[in-house]
């Protein structure tokens, strides 16, 4: 079930060009997604580049190419969350201009084990 959702959400991004593919002399080397705007907004997600690939200026050359195409075609914010723990990605997004809004936490309750199983 979890398959087929995640295949509707990419089927959906390539429908809208929601993932660029950000490419070095032919080689993809990063690539960043965004959502179709919603009440103006659209959401910055996945940003990706490989561990062998990273600290060279990709994800975010990728992810100002997507925000700058996304204003360009009306979004009037754009928008996205970043992981606090890590001060590389933070860093990226607040040069290209991301301001932090508010810090959020996601809690998942689950019952407890049956004990013996």
């Amino acid at each position: 079930m979890a398959h087929r959702a995640a295949a509707g959400r990419v089927d959906d991004r390539l429908s809208h060009d929601g993932f660029t593919l950000w490419e070095v002399d032919g080689e993809p080397v990063s690539v960043a997604g965004i959502t179709r705007p919603v009440g103006g907004m659209a959401r910055i997600a996945p940003v990706y580049t490989p561990s062998g690939l990273r600290r060279t200026g990709y994800a975010g050359a990728v992810t100002a190419a997507v925000s700058q195409a996304a204003l360009d075609g009306g979004t009037q914010e754009v928008l996205l969350f970043a992981d606090l723990a890590n001060p590389t990605s933070n860093g990226v997004y607040q040069r290209l201009g991301f301001e932090p809004v508010e810090d959020r936490v996601t809690l998942l309750f689950a019952p407890a084990p049956t004990p013996g199983k």
